[in-house]
């Protein structure tokens, strides 16, 4: 039988309980992020509301402690409340946060992207990466005269990327004949769409890695064909910049795009996002027919917020081995345990070190959602906020994946004997996990 921590028996989810029923009267799905709100966790089990957090551990509402494996999605990649960024957050509050003119800082944190990222000259912010994706389908349009978008992955939820998906429900047909897209690792995809819109595309705007690497030099031969066809390439970077390494993927696997958008490596939790690029293309901005403006864009908090993550990164230079080793780690312990437990043909952990992502699949009778919504319900019981994806950061000491490994030991003990009983429906003390928005979208990385 696996073992129950004191953690576990000691539990309670009240508050959160009442928080959730409250919300649910308030807030349209009750949480103001797809990804965050109850359905994509064990309803009656997992936590719904958090009340603070440290470095990678947060704790909720009841006081319940968990190792964080999500980081409130990436943002918090050196750790949660981490002490250079606080105190520099503290330190520009005290002198003001928005004013009526720009602040110091955005000259500072722009010269810092443009020395760090590859294809940055110059840097536009904003607050959510929406804003920078949907910035750089218009600026490419604007730049090239050219008007179809060609899309791959999740770019958020503006119209020019939606409009080309499932969840498009109030956006106008019309908007979808301008986005086409293509497949990852496809490059015969991207180049149908250049068959079928010639001289017409403005842009090629791709996440430049998946869960899966790039193969057969795919992202060298989008960058050929962004050339051949005089077609802006776009790294949505929000993922992946600062955490694949200091300049992003686009210096880890060493393509340039000519923009890209980032968002959730830059300023350690606080709303930062920024657009970097070419300077003739980011110099449309400024044509007089060319609008691009926001209220908050220049908010100094988290500039100042910007200016300390990035400076501690090139400042302490182990800051990406660390994060690619602890998510190696949490890998390869993951699928090792799956084995000893003979649920391999199950459960699995796929990708990169900075991004692994636990994968279920159908089996021996059990669907695979009850399969992930067991596991959690066990790794939350057990003190491990466990999302499915994991988004290691600076603040995951060797001691804390082991613990985290630990939990994932006992859980995947209880799935195993769920399996092997056909309980694995029964042995759920809450409801399952509802469809995620990826899912939702049909998307497969």
């Amino acid at each position: 039988m696996a073992r129950e921590s004191s953690r576990s028996r000691d539990r309670s989810i009240d508050r959160s309980t009442e928080l959730l029923e409250r919300a649910r009267e308030l807030i349209p799905r009750a949480a103001q992020t797809n990804s965050k709100s109850p359905a994509q966790f064990v309803q009656g089990v997992s936590p719904t509301h958090v009340e603070r957090a440290e470095g990678c551990r947060v704790w909720d509402v009841d006081g319940n402690e968990y190792i964080d494996t999500v980081m409130g999605l990436g943002p918090n990649m050196l750790g949660h409340n981490y002490p250079a960024v606080t105190e520099a957050v503290e330190d520009q509050l005290g002198d003001g946060t928005a004013y009526s003119m720009p602040h110091s800082l955005q000259v500072d944190v722009a010269e810092l992207i443009v020395d760090t990222v590859p294809c940055a000259e110059m840097v536009r912010f904003g607050k959510n990466g929406n804003d920078m994706t949907a910035l750089s389908a218009k600026l490419a349009r604007a730049h090239t005269g050219k008007d179809v978008i060609a899309t791959q992955g999740y770019h958020g939820w503006p119209d020019v990327f939606m409009s080309a998906g499932p969840l498009n429900r109030g956006i106008p047909d019309a908007v979808g004949d301008y986005t086409e897209s293509f497949d990852y690792n496809d490059i015969e995809s991207l180049e149908r769409i250049f068959e079928d819109h010639p001289d017409d595309v403005a842009a090629i705007v791709t996440t430049p890695v998946n869960l899966s690497a790039p193969e057969d030099d795919f992202l060298e031969r989008v960058r050929e064909i962004a050339d051949r066809e005089e077609t802006l390439l776009v790294f949505d970077e929000i993922l992946t910049g600062y955490r694949y390494a200091l300049g992003g993927a686009q210096e880890y696997f060493d393509v340039t795009p000519d923009l890209a958008c980032f968002a959730k490596g830059i300023s350690n939790g606080y709303p930062l996002s920024a657009l970097a690029g070419r300077e003739d293309v980011m110099r449309t901005i400024e044509d007089d027919d060319f609008i691009f403006s926001m209220t908050y864009a220049g908010e100094a908090a988290s500039l100042a917020a910007a200016k300390a993550c990035i400076t501690e990164q090139i400042e302490r230079g182990d800051v990406h081995d660390h994060i690619w080793r602890q998510g190696r780690a949490i890998r390869d312990g993951y699928n090792e345990l799956a084995e000893e437990h003979g649920v391999d043909h199950l459960t699995e952990c796929v990708g990169m070190g900075p991004r692994p992502n636990t994968t279920f699949e159908d089996g021996d009778g059990a669907d695979a959602n009850l399969l992930e919504s067991l596991f959690m319900q066990e790794a939350h019981k057990g003190g491990v906020l466990f999302a499915g994806s994991h988004l290691p950061s600076y603040s995951h000491a060797d001691e804390d994946i082991e613990e985290m490994l630990a939990v994932y030991d006992d859980a995947m003990g209880v799935l195993a004997e769920a399996v092997e009983s056909g309980t694995v429906e029964s042995s759920l003390e809450g409801k399952p996990v509802g469809a995620s928005l990826r899912e939702q979208l049909g998307e497969e990385d």
